[in-house]
């Protein structure tokens, strides 16, 4: 079938200075949807007023490496001209987990925190996952200890790797800016001492990667907010969901995102996995979704959440769809003009040509 499509007003966002925070989304008040936004009916997009990489730009926003990247694929990684537009993340369907606590998404790279003293709130944050010979482990756990600038004593199997690469550890990091625990960890009743955790200033644009030796690696100010928030016994569910359905006015959408490294499947595999999620969604045999556009979600593995199905949820009632203007309508642009005082370029702590950009610490 085809999909009605919807007008969409594309926000130019401002260049932002300074820091920024994890958004928080309000969740569905239908109780058939289980998709957030963050700027409705928008697309969202930022114009660089600065030569800079799309690290900057993710580091400006919270967003991980591989988000940015995905969602900018027209675009070089590692130059943004100044005036080039970029595409910023804005919906998300959320994980199939419980709705409280911390849900992990490995594939996605991204946390889900439902703020117990937020409720009808969900907020967002990027991080980093284990390698491919250092999985991060899966299923429920929860929070047992809050520390506060950990000391990071690494274990003897990871200096020896470090000392095979001519990069020998002490027994103990302590607390610094070059501690790879960050200045706050969140231990999980998990055997081998796994966190949730922050980074230190040389690894900082490897948020949203394979980069750790299993541990979950998050942006200095995301776990500062995420630290305050949360209390030991908080329950966390570590999941891989590479894909993802759910449903928003009365439309099924489908977020796609790639394979882990070491875990990659075929693409009749992939299409196979996401016509079982659809089936569940709508409780159909034979769901008459728009091929086109579903075909091009498991392509483009954008991680960008795509229409491909018009209906009634399920078992539940019919709601107003959202409003709409006509289809031949051009997209307009909002411009905002950046602030004065714009600050530079992050620091260059990958450089063009270096590999993949992958970091292999804590």
């Amino acid at each position: 079938m085809k999909i009605r499509k919807l007008f969409v007003l594309t926000a130019l966002l401002p260049f932002m200075g300074g820091n920024a925070y994890a958004t928080t989304y309000q969740l569905p008040e239908n109780p058939n949807d289980n998709i957030v936004t963050q700027y409705q009916n928008r697309l969202a997009l930022e114009r660089s007023d600065q030569e800079e990489t799309l690290l900057d730009v993710a580091l400006r926003h919270l967003l991980g490496q591989n988000e940015i990247v995905r969602l900018n694929q027209k675009l070089d990684r590692w130059e943004v001209k100044k005036g080039d537009m970029v595409r910023l993340a804005n919906r998300r369907i959320l994980p199939d987990t419980p709705h409280n606590g911390i849900t992990l998404n490995i594939s996605e790279f991204r946390m889900y925190h439902y703020p117990a003293n937020q409720p009808g709130t969900v907020m967002s944050y990027a991080h980093g996952v284990g390698r491919q010979d250092w999985k991060t482990p899966l299923g429920e756990t929860k929070i047992i200890k809050k520390i506060k600038d950990p000391s990071w004593h690494p274990p003897e199997s990871i200096r020896k790797e470090h000392a095979a690469n001519g990069d020998p550890l002490p027994e103990v990091v302590p607390p610094g800016p070059h501690n790879p625990l960050g200045a706050h960890a969140l231990y999980l009743n998990l055997p081998g001492e796994y966190r949730i955790h922050g980074t230190d200033i040389d690894k900082i644009f490897g948020i949203g990667m394979q980069i750790t030796h299993g541990c979950v690696r998050m942006y200095p100010d995301d776990i500062k907010e995420l630290f305050g928030n949360v209390d030991v016994g908080t329950p966390v569910y570590l999941v891989k969901q590479p894909i993802k359905v759910g449903w928003l006015d009365n439309t099924l959408y489908i977020e796609v995102h790639p394979d882990l490294q070491g875990e990659e499947i075929s693409d009749g595999q992939r299409r196979e996995d996401a016509f079982k999620l659809i089936q569940k969604a709508t409780k159909q045999e034979m769901p008459e979704v728009d091929q086109k556009a579903l075909s091009l979600a498991l392509k483009e593995l954008t991680g960008d959440p795509v229409a491909i199905y018009e209906g009634v949820p399920p078992n539940l009632e019919v709601t107003p769809p959202a409003a709409t203007l006509p289809v031949e309508t051009m997209p307009v642009i909002e411009e905002i003009s950046p602030p004065k005082d714009m600050p530079s370029p992050a620091p260059a702590l990958i450089k063009k040509g270096s590999g993949d950009g992958y970091y292999h610490g804590d």
